[in-house]
């Protein structure tokens, strides 16, 4: 089971809608989304279950999927009210502007962690078999799909952070995407292009 640490502010939250990164102490990350809340942002902080040994059992419990990381929305003006929430390092930025996080990549996630499917840490991939879930409820999302023995994932990514998570699918609820890439259909044409002209140099001969 996966829990998810979400919570939403007032209609604040609403003025910007894109998502952004704080980079935060560790262990920090769920009171620090308290407090963004509490000043009207949008909020989300992903957990997965891992098992932990103390001194006489195992204990199951709930730590941030990307360590020291807070996802948050909301308007970038009241900067000055982020960054002073204690625990914050910084807001994840290139040069001096915001680095917004695509959409699409927080939603995959949130409805992964919502499902209550195994959600975890996974090593982040740049390649491989894009798939799209065709049915059920991770249906639309879309990720690189790899197997370990006879266990199926969907490896999520974020890829501003160069993070990734993994969610357990079911083989038949998903289906391969095209992963001809532009350059690859250049290349075919340029091939198909070559053959050609050599062909009708041949035949001029």
């Amino acid at each position: 089971m996966t829990e998810t640490c979400e919570t939403s502010g007032s209609g604040e939250a609403e003025v910007g809608t894109n998502w952004y990164a704080l980079y935060t102490k560790h262990r920090h990350e769920k009171v620090i989304a308290r407090n963004l809340t509490y000043k009207g942002f949008e909020t989300f902080v992903p957990l997965y279950e891992a098992a932990r040994n103390w001194k006489d059992r195992v204990k199951q419990i709930y730590i941030p999927l990307f360590p020291c990381y807070v996802f948050f929305r909301g308007d970038l003006e009241r900067r000055l009210d982020i960054v002073k929430i204690p625990g914050i390092f910084s807001l994840v930025s290139s040069g001096n502007r915001a680095t917004a996080i695509l959409a699409s990549e927080i939603e995959s996630i949130r409805r992964a962690a919502g499902t209550g499917a195994h959600l975890e840490p996974h090593p982040f991939l740049s390649c491989g078999d894009r798939v799209r879930v065709k049915c059920g409820p991770l249906l639309g999302i879309e990720g690189i799909l790899v197997r370990k023995k006879s266990v199926y994932r969907l490896v999520l990514t974020i890829e501003m952070l160069g993070k990734a998570a993994a969610v357990e699918v079911d083989a038949v609820l998903i289906e391969r995407l095209n992963s001809t890439t532009p350059a690859q259909k250049f290349a075919g044409r340029f091939d198909a292009y070559i053959e050609h002209g050599s062909d009708v140099r041949r035949a001029s001969a």
